[in-house]
């Protein structure tokens, strides 16, 4: 396969309104991510009234198709050529179903029989994985598309995740106001996955008409190119970019069993489901805080350190929140969730900073990032499918009752998913980057 050289070159340094540009998809993006992550299994619970364990099922399985459906629409985003490049046209057409599913997920439909009602929730999570995977695959893909230069990725980045982290407060802050302006709960999640919807609408066009991709990400679709299967199987071939994936896994695995315990936490061992919005909110704030501090801790010592120093905190914080979150108030516990928040910043950013370099390590002549970031989503929604499933089973296993009152065993239930179980995945993480191998030895990932 001959090499493939750039007509157009991504500039080195890129105006600060294109950085601006390409970030601001994801405020929309991270607020599907947290109503998602933080709401959707107990809206299945508390508002649909599914049985906790078809919500978890039925979560789980669309998450399995949406990670089934990653690579897919990756290799498609690679082997795409348009006028409007290779990866910008899923952003146009994508917007608009992404926002209309995420609404319509958040519409009660009323359905009583609870077989009928888990083929519902299973429908629509999996329609709106699908739009939302012809989104942000390819929008993640355009990362090295803009800019080859090692520094600028990383400010590019930057951008992005600031802008993610406005996502996520607003997405953290927004739902339950929205929700408790409505007479019933079932209006409110409906009128909130509306307004959400259409900022998720709004925000991926504003990012399509901002930035363009350089004649060369379209240019090379005319190269001869790798069947599906051996494009893939380069992918694994690269060892530094398989042991960032595999920490990546265990760090949202991690993540996403702390986030969906939250709501539960606060309703049943506090009585205080009004306080999530504050609690949430705060462990975001803080986390976007500690995102610069963890920049620049990359830059004077490694990438792979600050990513250490964040899943440790996280850890520490969950154990912590097992032996004391319950006895210590409401404010104590904020305090511990902000603390929390050093962990979320230090971990949010770091590992897709990381993550060109591990792709340029190991990535041929052809440029198959869609590949690579396809792969990359496909794993961590793999952990989050195994993570919300299994905390879905464990709550009807340990005899949950939506809206009830809790029994011991389902106490410890919600304090062992919120804390030693995520610590423990974090724990295991944290050693696992002592593999990794910095693919530019100069640059040691930072």
């Amino acid at each position: 396969m001959k090499s493939v050289h750039c007509k157009n070159e991504p500039a080195s340094r890129l105006p600060v309104r294109k950085k601006i540009g390409f970030g601001i998809a994801d405020i929309g993006g991270n607020l599907f991510f947290t109503a998602m992550g933080f709401w959707s299994l107990t809206y299945l619970t508390d508002t649909v009234y599914l049985a906790p364990a078809l919500a978890g099922i039925a979560v789980m399985v669309a998450k399995l198709w949406d990670a089934v459906t990653d690579p897919l629409v990756g290799y498609l985003s690679d082997n795409t050529r348009t006028r409007w490049g290779r990866r910008r046209p899923y952003l146009l057409f994508g917007a608009v179903p992404f926002g209309f599913f995420l609404w319509l997920f958040f519409t009660n439909p009323h359905i009583q029989h609870q077989t009928t009602l888990f083929y519902w929730a299973l429908a629509i999570l999996c329609l709106l994985n699908t739009a939302m995977t012809c989104v942000n695959i390819p929008y993640s893909a355009l990362t090295p598309e803009l800019t080859s230069d090692y520094n600028e990725q990383t400010s590019l980045n930057s951008y992005r995740f600031a802008c993610a982290g406005i996502g996520t407060i607003i997405g953290a802050i927004v739902v339950m106001p929205v929700v408790g302006a409505f007479p019933s709960k079932s209006a409110g999640f409906s009128a909130a996955g509306a307004l959400i919807g259409s900022m998720l609408v709004i925000s991926t066009l504003i990012t399509f008409f901002s930035v363009k991709e350089p004649a060369c990400s379209y240019e090379t679709v005319a190269e001869k190119k790798p069947p599906f299967f051996s494009a893939y199987r380069s992918v694994f071939k690269n060892r530094a970019y398989c042991i960032l994936l595999a920490v990546f896994v265990l760090h949202i695995t991690a993540l996403n069993f702390l986030q969906t315990m939250v709501v539960y936490y606060l309703k049943y061992i506090y009585q205080a489901e009004h306080f999530s919005s504050t609690v949430i909110g705060a462990l975001l704030i803080c986390a976007l805080f500690a995102i610069p501090i963890a920049a620049l801790i990359s830059k004077k010592c490694t990438k792979r350190a600050s990513y250490r120093i964040g899943l440790s905190v996280l850890a520490a914080a969950g154990i912590i929140i097992f032996f004391i979150g319950h006895r210590i108030g409401l404010t104590g516990l904020l305090i511990l969730f902000i603390g929390a928040g050093i962990g979320v910043g230090f971990a949010f950013a770091t590992p897709w900073a990381m993550l060109p370099d591990a792709i340029a390590s190991g990535r041929e002549a052809v440029h198959n990032e869609g590949c690579y970031y396809g792969v990359w989503t496909f794993a961590s929604k793999l952990g989050q499918a195994i993570s919300t499933g299994t905390a879905g089973v464990l709550l009807s296993m340990s005899g949950y009752l939506a809206d009830g009152v809790q029994s011991d065993g389902t106490i410890l239930t919600i304090r062992l998913i919120s804390g030693p179980v995520p610590a423990a995945i974090c724990l295991i993480g944290a050693a696992l980057l002592h593999f990794y191998i910095s693919p530019k030895k100069t640059a040691d990932v930072r």
